[in-house]
């Protein structure tokens, strides 16, 4: 019971956070394709971003050092085991996942995107959570 107090309350403050960042990201920042990013650790996330964003083509180059990055990924991601219950109940043996991330100009600070992802039943994970943050970020650069 406690467990799913403490995810509501992260899935409460993600959503807070995302409309704080949205609110306050600089109107028509843009990320141009080529740019070198960095992504920040992120309790081993970092990994499936990584990956995801060279599964999804995004057209950034990702770099081992922050000080050669025009822009840095942040996040962070949670897993909820499936528990008995559901597994029982529900017949369902998938995870619950919750991520978000977003970008930000290190030059001048600004957050250019910002996401956050949740799904009750996730087949695959953290991978699922990543590839989906890399696809909205994809997007993203491409409407602009």
């Amino acid at each position: 019971m406690v467990a799913r107090a403490t995810v509501r309350c992260f899935a409460a403050s993600v959503g807070v956070l995302m409309f704080l960042v949205g609110a306050n990201a600089k109107q028509g920042a843009t990320i141009p394709a080529g740019s070198k990013v960095y992504v920040a650790p992120m309790d081993g996330f970092e990994t499936y971003v990584k990956a995801a964003l060279e599964k999804k083509k995004v057209p950034l180059t990702v770099v081992d050092d922050k000080r050669d990055a025009a822009y840095e990924i942040t996040g962070t991601a949670t897993t909820q085991k499936a528990g008995a219950a559901k597994k029982i109940i529900m017949g369902s043996w998938h995870s619950r996942e919750e991520a978000s991330i977003q970008v930000a100009d290190l030059k001048t600070g600004v957050v250019v995107f910002a996401y956050s992802y949740a799904t009750e039943n996730s087949t695959h994970g953290k991978r699922s959570s990543a590839e989906a943050c890399a696809k909205h970020l994809k997007d993203a650069m491409k409407r602009e």
